[in-house]
C-alpha cells in the first residue's frame, strides 16, 4: 500500500519557505528600476486556483496543447523514462498532466510533487493517493528555484526523473533558466532524466490573446499577487489601484506581464515607503518562447543533452526528454 508522507512541511526538512526572505525579496524588487515582483508569489491557494482556471480558457493554448501532445505520445515518453524512477515534479499544481505519466509508469518507485503553495500541494497529494493507492507520494513544500531536499528512502529506485510541465521554464530569464537546470542536473545525478515542456515561438497575436483572456481570469491572477504579498509581508497594496497589462515583446522573445498603477500612490513594506506614479509598471512575469535549437543550447550549458523531442502538429509546443551528460 502506498502512502502520503507530509513530514517535509517543516522548514528544518525543507529550509526554503522563509517569510523574512520573502519580504526582503519583495522590497528589493520594488526598489529596483524597473520595479519587479517574484513570479513565485502568484501561487498562494487563490492564485493556484486561478491558474487552474486559466489552463481551461479557450485562449490559453499551452495546457491543452501539451496535454494532447502527451496523450498522443505517452507510450514513447514512458519508454524513454524507463522503470523504477523517483519522479520529482517541479511546480506540481493540480498535477492533471502528471496523471498521464503516473498511469503509464506503473513501476514508479515514488512521486515527489514540489510546490510553493502548501495547502494546494497537500490537497493534490491526498487526491492522487486515492487514485494511486500503491504509490508512495512525498509532497515537498518548497521554493523549487532553490536547491531542496528529497525525502525518502526509495530503496528500489533506479534513478531520478525531474518533470517540469507547462513551459514554466520560460518564466526564468535565459541565464536563470540555465542555472535552474544545473540545479536539476545536480539533483537527478548522472544518468538522471528531465522531462520538460517548452512553449515555442509562434504568431504574436496567438501569444497576446493567451495572456489577455476575455473573462479576465489572467488579470485576476496577476492582481492576486498583491493580495498575497499583503498577507505575507504586511504591505498595504490596494489591488483596485492597479490594472493588468500583458504583451509580447518581440525583441526579447517573451511575453511580459505587468501591473500598472492607476494613480499616484505610496505603498509601505517593512516601514519603507515605495512611491508609484500614475502609469508606472511592476513587472510580475516573463514567459520566454523558444526555438528547438535555442533550447538545446541552453540545456547543453546546464549539463543536459536532448534525447527525444515531441512537437504538436501546429508547432506550438514541445515536450523534451533530457538526460544528464
Amino acid at each position: 500500500m502506498g502512502r502520503v508522507d507530509i513530514r517535509t512541511q517543516t522548514l528544518e526538512t525543507v529550509p526554503l519557505v522563509v517569510v523574512d526572505d520573502t519580504a526582503s525579496e519583495v522590497l528589493w524588487g520594488l526598489q529596483a528600476d524597473p520595479k519587479t515582483l517574484p513570479t513565485k508569489l502568484f501561487y498562494d491557494q487563490r492564485g493556484s486556483q486561478l491558474f487552474d482556471q486559466i489552463c481551461e480558457l479557450d485562449e490559453y493554448y499551452p495546457t491543452r496543447t501539451e496535454a494532447a501532445l502527451m496523450q498522443a505520445n505517452i507510450a514513447e515518453m514512458a519508454n524513454a523514462v524507463g522503470p523504477n524512477v523517483v519522479m520529482i515534479e517541479y511546480g506540481s499544481g493540480s498535477s492533471l498532466k502528471t496523471q498521464l505519466l503516473l498511469a503509464h509508469l506503473p513501476d514508479m518507485a515514488a512521486y515527489v510533487p514540489v510546490d510553493i503553495s502548501q495547502e494546494h500541494l497537500y490537497h493534490t497529494a491526498e487526491k492522487l493517493s486515492q487514485t494511486y493507492p500503491q504509490l508512495d507520494i512525498f509532497p515537498v513544500w518548497a521554493d523549487f528555484t532553490r536547491p531542496f531536499a528529497i525525502p525518502g528512502p526509495h530503496g528500489r529506485a533506479a534513478r531520478k526523473l525531474a518533470y517540469f510541465p507547462g513551459s514554466t521554464i520560460g518564466n526564468f530569464h535565459p541565464h536563470q533558466a540555465v542555472e535552474f537546470m544545473r540545479n536539476v542536473a545536480e539533483l537527478v545525478g548522472p544518468g538522471g532524466g528531465f522531462l520538460i515542456g517548452t512553449d515555442l515561438q509562434k504568431d504574436h497575436e496567438i501569444l497576446n490573446l493567451a495572456y489577455n483572456d476575455r473573462k479576465g481570469v489572467t488579470a485576476a491572477f496577476n492582481l492576486n499577487i498583491l493580495t498575497h504579498i499583503n498577507r505575507e509581508c504586511g504591505t498595504n497594496f490596494v489591488a483596485d489601484q492597479f490594472e493588468h497589462l500583458a504583451f509580447y515583446n518581440a525583441t526579447a522573445g517573451r511575453i511580459e506581464m505587468h501591473l500598472v498603477s492607476r494613480v499616484d500612490q505610496v505603498v509601505e513594506i517593512d516601514g519603507t515607503p515605495i512611491q508609484f506614479q500614475v502609469g508606472e509598471r511592476i513587472l510580475t512575469e516573463v514567459s520566454y518562447k523558444y526555438t528547438l535549437d535555442g533550447f538545446a543550447e541552453m540545456a547543453a550549458q546546464a549539463g543536459f543533452s536532448v534525447q527525444q523531442t515531441w512537437v504538436d502538429p501546429k508547432n506550438y509546443f514541445s515536450v523534451q526528454y533530457l538526460i544528464v551528460n
